[in-house]
């Protein structure tokens, strides 16, 4: 009991901090992002705040050639999906093809990520489009879920097949 009342008090407090809590994509929205990162070739792929790990974990499982790593800061999301890349992934020889790390995504180094796919709230993404326009490579791909990133002009907008009708930004360095 009183380790579900510290994980539950973990999540409020890190989303209070955060401005948002962890949220998990629907089906339809990883298969849309999967197929959008399948369109250019492999590398490294980077999800800015990857929660519970739902969308991270897909990409690893549904684009070949791509090194996943999921970057969280809020401590129990980023244990679940720790845990579900453990369970989901061994046994395989090799590199894991995700790696889920405890970070802020304001101080990730961006500069090697072929992509970057990201689920976060309007305030995260004007705060990090200018991270991303100053690191990112030339032809480098960013995939955002929901909300677009200000100043940024979309390459492609996405309309998935979910009851939300949820968007995919689809952008290129």
């Amino acid at each position: 009991m009183a380790a579900a009342l510290a994980a539950a008090l973990s999540i409020v407090w890190t989303s209070w901090r955060n401005g948002i809590s962890p949220m998990p994509s629907s089906l339809r929205v990883r298969q849309a992002v999967a197929a959008e990162v399948n369109r250019i070739g492999g590398g490294l792929l980077v999800e800015a705040g990857s929660g519970w790990g739902t969308l991270g974990v897909h990409l690893a499982k549904h684009c070949p050639g791509w090194q996943v790593a999921g970057v969280e800061n809020s401590p129990v999301p980023l244990a679940v999906s720790r845990l579900a890349a453990r369970v989901l992934f061994r046994g395989r020889e090799g590199e894991p093809p995700v790696v889920f790390r405890r970070g802020d995504l304001y101080g990730f180094p961006y500069r090697e990520a072929g992509a970057v796919v990201c689920y976060l709230y309007p305030g995260a993404m004007k705060r990090l489009g200018p991270l991303l326009a100053e690191q990112l490579s030339s032809g480098s791909l960013v995939v955002s879920v929901c909300f677009a990133l200000p100043g940024w002009q979309p390459e492609r907008i996405v309309t998935c097949r979910d009851m939300y009708r949820t968007r995919i930004y689809v952008y290129r360095k």
